[in-house]
């Protein structure tokens, strides 16, 4: 699911966006919920930097110009981890970043259960870790799906949803597999994203700030999973080697007729 790179197929890009985007959706509704804030997009944010640059709220500005720099980073960060390593070690190359992504929430969460003080300053450092931690996987699933899949935000992701509406009222639109695996793949990022919202709301209306440990353990159940896939089939097929060897060997060729 993470670990290939190229000639993804539709249904691991499935697989990636549905996993993905419930955990964005997840940290999105959280960082609304305690700071007031969206930390898994930047659409928002420069809108705010123009509006404070306007009212010549140079502090204010100069905090959210560091957002969208942090998540302008995350996404350099983990792309360049992809590109450099993938052809060595594919899997740590692609399970690295969401390591990455785990140690921010991990950090934040922990902060927040037993040193936070509800501060303004705290608060901006809180979102700026947030945002490097959507950046980084925002990047991570663009890169190996090849811009395929982003989690993050809907914003262009309702954009072609209802571009692919309105080709579908053809018929000649609706019979072609590449659009209807497109639209697909766009509902089912939608939908989860949505479903982890929900679930972090409700979550932290039970647990409060563990439910950043949650989103972790989420978030080490989609590597771990990748991990198995790659290392345990790896290992299957190793141990078959030898069968396959024997009855190859034991083969006689075969002579013809003519």
């Amino acid at each position: 699911m993470i670990r290939k790179y190229r000639n993804r197929t539709n249904r691991e890009n499935v697989q990636l966006g549905a996993l993905t985007a419930f955990s964005a959706g997840m940290v999105n509704v959280i960082s609304v919920i305690i700071f007031f804030a969206f930390t898994s997009n930047v659409t928002g944010h420069f809108a705010i930097l123009a509006g404070e640059i306007s009212k010549g709220n140079w502090y204010q500005a100069l905090v959210v110009f560091g957002w969208i720099g942090l998540f302008f980073l995350g996404n350099f960060t983990s792309n360049i981890i992809v590109i450099n390593f993938h052809k060595e070690r594919a899997y740590l190359a692609h399970a690295l970043p969401i390591v990455l992504e785990i140690c921010c929430l991990l950090a934040v969460g922990t902060y927040i259960q037993y040193f936070y003080r509800e501060t303004l300053l705290e608060t901006e450092l809180m979102v700026s870790l947030m945002l490097f931690a959507m950046g980084i996987q925002n990047g991570l699933t663009a890169t190996i799906s090849n811009a395929a899949v982003k989690t993050t935000h809907l914003t262009g992701l309702t954009t072609d949803l209802g571009i692919l509406t309105s080709m579908f009222t053809k018929k000649e639109f609706r019979e072609k597999p590449e659009l209807r695996d497109k639209m697909k793949l766009l509902l089912t990022i939608m939908t989860s994203y949505l479903a982890g919202g929900i679930c972090a709301g409700y979550i932290y209306l039970t647990i409060a700030y563990n439910v950043f440990y949650i989103v972790c353990v989420f978030l080490l159940i989609v590597i771990g999973y990748d991990f198995y896939r790659t290392k345990v089939t790896n290992f299957l097929l190793e141990k078959r080697q030898p069968y396959y060897r024997k009855v190859i060997k034991d083969r006689r060729p075969q002579l013809s007729n003519s």
